[in-house]
């Protein structure tokens, strides 16, 4: 019998819980620990995190700073940024990953499938011709060739220099 092993779980099946009214995505913005908090990049309104529960290698967040959990009470500056970010992330993951296409989306609210129903976000997902096969499906596992921190530093580094115009 083949086995597939996913240490990181542990972590996290065993690892403490939030805080009843705590944000993780607040967690981040604040944090002055880009590499430890998974921050790929970070503007005036919004910043880039690693997904700590990909679908997808690549999977990353753009996060307004202002903790805000509905869309229409984003100032319009913020869903600029918001917008604006998520246009420079795919930029950054099609030089750094090559996807062959991409999910772009928000979950509001926690029936629409929402993590953090109080801090929207918008998702970003590379996608590859293939990347969904039977492993979520039937063995309920995710098979992601590299690590996010990995991930994270190229993403954060392809930002750097794209900042840097090159």
């Amino acid at each position: 019998m083949d086995r597939l092993y996913s240490p990181w779980r542990m972590e996290y099946l065993s690892g403490p819980r939030p805080e009843p009214g705590s944000c993780f995505l607040c967690d981040a913005v604040a944090s002055h620990d880009d590499a430890a908090s998974l921050v790929v990049h970070r503007a005036e309104r919004a910043i880039v995190v690693m997904n700590r529960y990909p679908y997808n290698s690549g999977h990353v967040m753009v996060v307004p700073v202002r903790h805000v959990g509905d869309l229409e009470l984003l100032e319009p500056e913020e869903r600029a940024a918001i917008m604006e970010l998520s246009a420079a992330t795919v930029a950054a993951i099609k030089a750094e990953m090559h996807p062959e296409a991409f999910n772009v989306g928000m979950n509001l609210g926690r029936p629409a499938g929402a993590g953090a129903p109080d801090h929207l976000h918008a998702h970003v997902v590379p996608r590859w011709v293939g990347d969904t096969n039977f492993m979520p499906i039937l063995a309920g596992t995710l098979v992601l060739p590299e690590a996010l921190e990995v991930t994270r530093e190229k993403l954060s580094r392809r930002f750097a220099e794209q900042a840097a115009g090159r």
